[in-house]
């Protein structure tokens, strides 16, 4: 293939690196956890995928698209992942360029995962599109009139932090009931053990659904609270963005009619505007392969 673009998607759980053609098809890829330790001990993960993928590539890329889990500064090309607390204003667009030897470019890995699922997944041919994440967090990005939005700072889309409970749990972005604190896996299987759920204090989303599909009714409460969660914030960012399309991907997603039923019940009760009536909420298709393919699209013309 021609010169592909040499793209990083930074998570809390993951960092992968991959090479992505002009077509969007993910060629090279690896992926190793996100360690615990300092900020260098993460950053030579980093380090250590982008040499292996650049040998793969023979050294020649057309440029380079980093994936980040937010906040994220744009104008500093820095990062403050609330998920890796060791990166604080972290350098990454300076270190990767350093790394590299040629321009990086920044995105939030919500605004890259809508990105990719517009250019290569479920996402194609939508103009307004919101693309969002349900994992070990709740991220988002945001496609409008066709083209990808990142605000003043980078952050636009972050609807992990729409407050949907005033009254809720305290949320790590320093908040209040944001969906995040009721929808994310851990929180999630979090709740469920505080009201009874029989399940050992490692168990995770995957144990939860399983649990549900078992007809476990706490379980099926814990998904059905998660998902009134997620409609009702679908709703009010609909509203605001005038959306025609809602892509979910994340893991806690991966459990399928338990997660989607719900939410398309739930906003057909919220979303009661006439031009949201044809509000699509569909899962995401390429997986984790988003971000990657995502990121790629920050140096390659879509």
């Amino acid at each position: 293939m021609d010169e592909p673009a040499l793209a990083i998607d930074i998570g809390g759980t993951k960092i992968a690196v991959g090479l992505v053609s002009d077509d969007g098809r993910l060629g090279h890829h690896t992926q190793l956890p996100t360690p615990d330790g300092d900020a260098e001990a993460i950053w030579a993960v980093v380090d250590s995928l982008v040499t292996e993928a650049l040998a793969a590539a023979g050294g020649r890329i057309r440029g380079v698209g980093i994936a980040s889990a937010g906040p994220i500064d744009l104008p500093s090309g820095t990062v403050s992942p609330i998920n890796i607390t060791e990166w604080q204003r972290f350098p990454i667009v300076e270190r990767v360029t350093e790394l590299v030897g040629s321009p990086a470019r920044l995105g939030g890995d919500g605004l890259c995962m809508a990105m990719g699922e517009r250019w290569r997944g479920a996402g194609r041919g939508a103009h307004f599109m919101l693309g969002m994440v349900v994992s070990t967090g709740v991220g988002g990005g945001l496609v409008l009139d066709g083209a990808p939005y990142d605000g003043r700072t980078g952050n636009a889309g972050h609807v992990g932090h729409v407050v949907v409970d005033p009254d809720g749990a305290p949320c790590t972005c320093g908040g209040r009931g944001c969906v995040e604190t009721i929808a994310s896996g851990p929180n999630m299987a979090r709740w469920a053990r505080e009201n009874g759920w029989d399940a050992p204090p490692e168990a995770d989303a995957k144990e939860l659904a399983d649990a549900a599909n078992a007809g476990d009714p706490l379980a099926l409460r814990a998904f059905r609270r998660a998902a009134t969660a997620v409609a009702a914030m679908i709703a009010s960012v609909g509203a605001v963005c005038d959306l025609d399309r809602v892509v979910i991907g994340g893991g806690v997603a991966k459990s399928g009619a338990l997660l989607f039923d719900p939410v398309r019940e739930v906003l057909a009760v919220h979303a009661g505007l006439d031009f949201l009536h044809g509000l699509q909420v569909l899962p995401a298709e390429l997986g984790g392969d988003a971000g990657l393919v995502g990121a790629a699209s920050l140096v390659i013309s879509v």
